[in-house]
């Protein structure tokens, strides 16, 4: 064992030993004691970053400490690798997106390798590789088939840069998600997937996610968003139609005083777009932001469309506008604007001068507010003025009921999730069209259905639209000419199951191999706390529609959650642009893998954001390279056999003896209960600092000493895999490190040697003494009685009895 310590050749070793021994195949036969452990798959952009290398280390700890606790472990790697960044990658430099990705793949899992994270690479995934997404064109034809998707027109958001739709979880802050551009208002077909028909399943079954944390559950919950109100019909004024609103509020329904609808509503016709003050409103409100939540902040602005609406109660006419606030695809497109309480419509009201009527006063004395937005009684309502807003909403409704124009109803904030794309580098749609519209899905045998490779990005758009070879086909079922869908699916369609196919990578007659159903729901999942609505909420209704075609047996796709914090340099997320980032390979390359992962880990709580520390990295290089001294100390003191020892009691080995057991009990609880990674590293540390400072006291290499240094080196080993796997067999084991057992703490050691005990005269405390835990109970007797603040109450007293409680107190009962 060489003196110094030489990360390189260290990691390279143990990287080689470790593929040559193929120690991370799964046994997929063992499904008794199975545990899958899945960090979210990488888009392949080229190289890692810091951010991977958190969520992977964080992984692979968890991986490698349940195979040492006796758990076959599945922890697979693959590449989410369909997507607009390839494209635009394709066009910048011209090399076909295949290409780019490709490459990319190889340069990131050459990184993961040199990280030594623990994957079972014979299960590796790509989801742009035909053998992958054939199963999700499969999959879609199946939903297709059961009425599941649908496509129609719809508003959706367009990105003016990546020239595609991005679905309403993909806009934040009214800019898209990867291109940061302003998003845009735009008409075309879509399809769509019924994930509103999940809704109530979807909300419901997330308390029954016990290991998922309470923010991400939190997210969901308000992102579904169940409401329980009415729906009311206000009918047009010399009009057959009728305009619905939804309204949880039925109690403030007689402060209606207009009616907003979004500019898409289907009132707002050809004729009424000939209005020049309402064709310059639409006009102007075309690129508007599509989202819900830029929405509700944005500058309120309307137009009178000159129609009036009949209140259902007091039949009074209220004027219908068209508003920016309102959505088509929120509801019904339509608002009871209820200026007095509602904060937008008041906003609205008084900036085009409409009444302001307040109808629900505050139950007690509390001050009025000029938006009153609580429960309250009801006045100026008519026959219902005097009732409480929850009597008010019922009788309100029978009333309404009877008129039949409302009725009570449940609405969902969820909408439908869009799921083409107008771009190449994605999924094919499994569908085709003919000239009169009608839609025919691909028979399965023709599946799956693959992208051209020759592809010209010259046009601006979907390069598939350009593509007459590969667009225009025969009907196979009729013979007739054909076009197939040139739209793409988004790749949060991918991503949404890829969980499933890694139990079954090269199976070509089945999506999920029966025999691996066992292997779920995922037992341990990781990613970011941005993906809490992004991806989870898709897996899990993507899960549920697999449950009910029987390919999956349970109704969750992941057990436990962790959501890892971000990365910052200098409090700030890292980001290219903002030119703050770290290079992995610069770390590994100067510090080693090994120091990367323990700095990951041990900066700050895995859920939690952490802040970049070159002091920090340094120190976990010094700890690395402290441990490394000590082995070699005691190494060498294994070969010297040096006879004397300066060690002249055995109280530091004893106390040595409980620092260990106390260290194995922390960093068990630690890791595998509270999950809290970065004190079990501090303990380590700590465990170090005492056995450097015992063998500095000591000329042979004691065995309470080794003990130590092994507990130490399995417990870190998850952690810092390389250097503890070169020390282990340094000190003459023959089975690599990550096939040992983890340590158990031993009780016994934890119990101190010397005991307070309790001393009572009739009942009363009187002293505490200090005792070795087997003494006998003569000499505790002795030292009892003889000890200064319980002699002075023995004096010249008879003692009747003596209780004695070993190792706890001590009761002299004496007469009085």
């Amino acid at each position: 064992m060489d003196k110094e310590y030489s990360h390189k050749i260290i990691e390279e070793e143990a990287q080689k030993y470790w593929g040559e021994k193929k120690l991370f195949k799964t046994d997929f036969s063992n499904t008794k004691n199975k545990f899958y452990c899945l960090s979210m798959f990488p888009y392949p952009s080229g190289e890692l970053h810091i951010g991977h290398v958190r969520n992977y280390a964080i992984g692979d700890l968890i991986s490698r400490a349940n195979r040492m606790i006796g758990k076959e472990v599945f922890q697979p790697m693959g590449w989410d690798a369909f997507g607009l960044p390839a494209e635009n990658a394709a066009i910048q430099n011209k090399v076909h997106p295949s290409e780019w990705t490709k490459g990319n793949i190889a340069s990131m899992k050459k990184q993961l390798n040199n990280l030594g994270f623990s994957y079972d690479w014979e299960s590796e995934i790509s989801t742009a590789d035909p053998k992958y997404f054939k199963w999700e064109q499969w999959f879609f034809l199946k939903l297709l088939k059961k009425d599941l998707v649908y496509r129609k027109k719809s508003e959706v958001n367009w990105d003016p840069i990546d020239k595609t739709v991005l679905a309403n979880e993909q806009v934040i802050d009214g800019k898209g998600w990867r291109s940061g551009a302003v998003i845009e208002r735009k008409e075309i077909p879509q399809w769509f997937l019924k994930i509103s028909a999940y809704s109530d399943e979807l909300l419901s079954s997330i308390d029954e996610l016990n290991q998922w944390p309470d923010s991400v559950k939190m997210m969901q919950k308000n992102w579904i968003g169940k409401s329980e109100g009415a729906t009311v019909f206000f009918e047009i004024e010399n009009s057959e139609k009728r305009i619905e609103v939804f309204t949880t509020r039925l109690d403030t329904i007689f402060g209606a005083t207009f009616l907003a609808v979004s500019p898409n509503h289907f009132i707002v016709d050809d004729n009424l777009k000939k209005d020049e003050k309402v064709g310059n409103f639409l006009k102007k409100h075309s690129s508007m932001k599509v989202s819900e939540e830029t929405l509700s902040t944005v500058d309120k602005e309307g137009v009178y469309t000159g129609m009036n609406a009949i209140h259902p109660l007091s039949k009074k006419k209220i004027p219908i506008w068209i508003a920016n606030y309102v959505l088509s695809g929120y509801g019904t497109g339509s608002v009871m604007s209820v200026p007095a309480h509602d904060e937008r419509d008041y906003e609205f009201a008084i900036k085009y001068n409409l009444p302001v009527e307040i109808v629900i006063k505050p139950k007690n004395s509390k001050k009025e507010t000029k938006v009153f937005l609580d429960d309250g009684v009801l006045r100026n309502s008519g026959n219902y003025s005097g009732m409480s807003s929850r009597e008010g909403r019922e009788e309100i409704l029978k009333d309404l009921k009877k008129s039949k124009l409302g009725n009570n109803k449940i609405n969902y904030r969820l909408r439908d999730w869009g799921i083409s794309r107008q771009r190449y580098w994605g999924c094919p749609i499994p569908v085709l069209y003919h000239d009169d519209g009608s839609i025919y899905p691909i028979p399965e045998e023709q599946l799956p259905v693959e992208l051209p490779f020759d592809i010209n990005f010259s046009h601006d758009g979907n390069p598939l639209e350009n593509h007459p070879e590969w667009k225009h086909i025969k009907c196979p079922y009729t013979g007739k000419d054909a076009t197939r869908e040139t739209d793409t699916f988004d790749t949060f369609f991918e991503s949404s199951w890829y969980y499933l196919r890694f139990l079954s990578p090269m199976d070509s007659e089945n999506l999920l191999a029966p025999d691996r159903k066992k292997w779920l729901p995922v037992d341990q999942y990781i990613g970011g706390i941005e993906h809490a609505i992004l991806h989870l909420l898709y897996a899990r209704f993507f899960h549920k529609l697999m449950r009910d075609e029987k390919i999956v047996n349970n109704p969750e796709p992941f057990s436990a959650l962790l959501s890892q914090g971000m990365v910052l340099n200098q409090g700030i997320k890292m980001s290219k642009s903002k030119n703050n980032t770290i290079d992995p390979n610069d770390i590994i390359k100067k510090y080693g893998a090994d120091t990367a992962r323990v700095f990951i880990i041990f900066a700050a709580p895995p859920d939690q954001n952490l802040e970049w520390s070159d002091s920090a990295i340094e120190g976990s290089y010094k700890f690395l390279k402290r441990l490394w001294m000590l082995s070699y100390s005691i190494n060498s003191k294994k070969k010297m056999e040096a006879e004397e020892s300066n060690v002249k009691d055995e109280e530091n080995l004893k106390n040595l003896k409980k620092k260990i057991h106390n260290t194995i009990k922390k960093v068990t609880k630690d890791i595998f209960e509270r999950k809290n990674f970065n004190t079990a590293v501090a303990a380590m540390m700590e465990l170090l600092n005492e056995l450097i400072k015992f063998n500095s006291l000591s000329a042979r290499s004691e065995d309470t000493l080794i003990e130590g240094l092994e507990v130490l080196l399995k417990m870190l080993s998850p952690i810092a895999p390389h250097i503890t796997h070169k020390i282990w067999f340094e000190l003459g084991h023959t089975v690599p490190i990550m096939s040992e057992k983890w340590p158990i703490a031993d009780e016994d050691a934890l119990t101190d040697a010397n005991i307070e005990i309790i001393v009572q005269i009739n009942g009363k405390l009187r002293s505490k003494i200090i005792v070795t835990q087997d003494e006998s109970e003569n000499s505790v007797t002795e030292k009892a009685r003889n000890c200064d603040k319980a002699k002075k109450h023995l004096d010249n007293k008879t003692i009747e009895k003596v209780i004695y409680v070993k190792n706890k107190l001590i009761n002299f009962v004496v007469n009085q």
